[in-house]
């Protein structure tokens, strides 16, 4: 049910003169600003819709009417490579540990928040880096599973948890918590795509590339993205 209100949601939100924009959650205070100066630049409206890449990409397999969809991570665009026209990868990120306290190790916590570590993006690579050492049995228990990477961020702030792992993005927006440790190693890249189906094609394209600007880029590095890509 909730996936069929979100694709009626982007739906409800699409108007034929916009250009529809679906992104991960993580990215939504970045391409707001970003968005609203590229209306100003080029007189183009652009309408956002914001969720976990793995229901975005599954709203893009049930016919949601996006023209350019940017995602958190590669495999989950990897799904819907038949639907997609062009794509490159533009950002990358880091996973960090966020708590209201000091922490002295993951294993003392009681309560986890990830995203869901099955299907996130940001909980799929913080299983993964768990794994790799040796840290997940012991911590799966703990686990919170969340429906985005925001989500676990709000629940490490309100002290609904012990601890959460979000991207260091989504930590410099916390109110109250803080970042205790990093997790090194997990690749991340988040890959922007002009679908296959856009019905303003010229207008992704167009976007896409200004995404790449060094207009784009500052923003994206002043809410700390690293950004891979130049125009």
């Amino acid at each position: 049910m909730r996936r069929l209100l979100f694709l009626l949601l982007i739906s409800a939100c699409a108007r034929h003169d916009e250009l529809q924009v679906a992104a991960a959650a993580s990215l939504q205070d970045a391409l707001r600003e970003i968005g609203a100066n590229y209306e100003k630049q080029t007189h183009e409206r652009v309408s956002f819709a914001f969720g976990a890449s793995n229901i975005l990409a599954m709203q893009i397999r049930a016919g949601a009417p996006v023209d350019v969809l940017l995602l958190a991570d590669e495999p989950t665009m990897d799904k819907i490579a038949d639907l997609i026209a062009a794509r490159e990868d533009l950002l990358s990120n880091e996973l960090v540990v966020v708590s209201r306290e000091p922490l002295r190790d993951l294993l003392s916590v009681n309560r986890l928040a990830l995203g869901d570590p099955n299907a996130v993006p940001a909980g799929v690579y913080a299983r993964e880096y768990f794994q790799q050492h040796g840290m997940w049995e012991a911590l799966r228990p703990k686990v919170i599973p969340m429906d985005n990477v925001r989500a676990a961020l709000a629940a490490a702030d309100n002290g609904s948890v012990d601890a959460a792992v979000v991207y260091r993005t989504d930590a410099l927006l916390a109110k109250r918590a803080r970042i205790t440790m990093t997790l090194s190693g997990p690749v991340i890249r988040y890959p922007v795509a002009v679908l296959r189906n856009a019905k303003h094609p010229d207008a992704a394209r167009r976007f896409v590339q200004y995404l790449a600007s060094p207009d784009a880029a500052a923003v994206f590095r002043r809410y700390g993205f690293v950004v891979l890509v130049s125009s």
